[in-house]
Formats: structure tokens, sequence, C-alpha cells
């Protein structure tokens, strides 16, 4: 009856683990090929409300999120966008049909932390948005900045950094033929309570991400 119950925990733990692990989802490689230039992709940025049904594929949207704040410089840590005294507080969370994941730049993955399809959320007042494959969320972790600085101070810092990692995105998604639109508005209420997040977090910009609607 010992064996039977050490048998049954093991098999268990081993399920669970492997879901755990399905959870996660390591994203191929971002391509470094792309020929576009720098002024090229400002040349045709643009905001788009209108998205093709098509799925974003994980090597297209790793390269999106390591444009976004990506490791460029791995022996120091740093990444793509700037931000105030190296905080690296802004997070992104990739939210599509299947659920919600906490992109992961240290090994260029992705952490799911929802089932739920929140895009309905991410949209809030601007019901188009819900309609693109993918809408990145951009959070401030205001834990990441020193604890004597104001909230206000907090505050300006996570506003300033989530500016540098949408305008990351866009460019990354002019140079891939993608289209996109960043948007404040959204259900932040709605979005802590899913997503387990507290009053540190500020919920700063969302951008949703699609291929051109065929004409």
């Amino acid at each position: 009856m010992k064996n039977i119950l050490t048998i049954a925990c093991a098999a268990f733990l081993m399920t669970a683990t492997s879901c755990k692990a399905q959870d996660n989802v390591q994203l191929p490689k971002p391509s470094m090929n792309n020929q576009v230039t720098l002024m090229h992709a400002l040349q045709n940025r643009h905001s788009t409300r209108e998205y093709a049904e098509k799925e974003i594929p994980n090597d297209v949207l790793s390269t999106v999120l390591w444009a976004a704040c990506g490791i460029n410089r791995p022996g120091e840590g740093k990444i793509t966008a700037p931000s105030a005294i190296n905080a690296q507080d802004i997070l992104v969370y990739v939210v599509r049909q299947d659920g919600a994941y906490l992109y992961q730049p240290k090994d260029n993955s992705l952490q799911k932390v929802s089932s739920k399809d929140l895009r309905t959320a991410v949209a809030g007042r601007q019901s188009f948005a819900a309609s693109a494959p993918v809408s990145l969320l951009l959070v401030s972790n205001h834990n990441k900045f020193p604890q004597q600085s104001s909230y206000d101070a907090k505050v300006r810092m996570g506003v300033v950094d989530a500016g540098y990692v949408s305008e990351n995105i866009c460019l990354a998604c002019s140079a891939l033929g993608l289209n996109t639109v960043p948007r404040m508005t959204m259900d932040s209420e709605t979005l802590k309570k899913e997503l387990g997040l507290d009053d540190n977090y500020d919920l700063v910009l969302n951008s949703q991400i699609g291929y051109p609607k065929s004409k």
C-alpha cells in the first residue's frame, strides 16, 4: 500500500511539473537580419486600428519583444530600452486568446500567468483593440525604484520608461510589416486582479499587434 501511495504521489508531481513546463513558452531567437533601416522604419511608422485574424508566430513575437526591452548586452544585463537609474521596471505582458504571459528577457521566454483571454479587458472602452491577435501590456514595477523615491517620482519614471518601450514596439512593428497602435485605455482593475498585481504595479500603456487586413 505504501509503495502504491509513493508511486501515485510521484506520478502526480511529474504531471504537475510537466503542466507547469507547458505553461512556459521558450521563444525562438529574435531575428537580427531585418533589412529595413531605422530611417525607413521611422518613415513608415503609423498607428493602425485594424488587424487581420492571422496569428502572430512566436518567431515574429520574439523579435518584437526583444526590441521592446530585450537584453542586448548580456555581459552587463542591459536592455534595448533606456530606463531611469537602470531600474528596468517595465514588465511586458503578452495577452492572447490562449491566455496572458509575462515576457522574461533573461531567457527570452514567456511565463504563463493566466489561462483567460484578457484582450477585452485590455481593450477597455475601445472594442476594436480586442480584435488584435496580440496585445502587449506595459506595467511599471515600482518595487524596482529606490524606497526613498516619492510616489510621484516613481510614477513619472515609470511612465517615461514605458514610453521608451512603447516606441521600440512601434518601430519593430514598422520594420516587420505589422500594424500596431499604442494606447492608455484599459480596464486596469480587472487586469490587476487577473494578473495578480498589487498597487506597486502601474499599468501604463498597451499596444495591439497584428498583420494588416487584406485590401
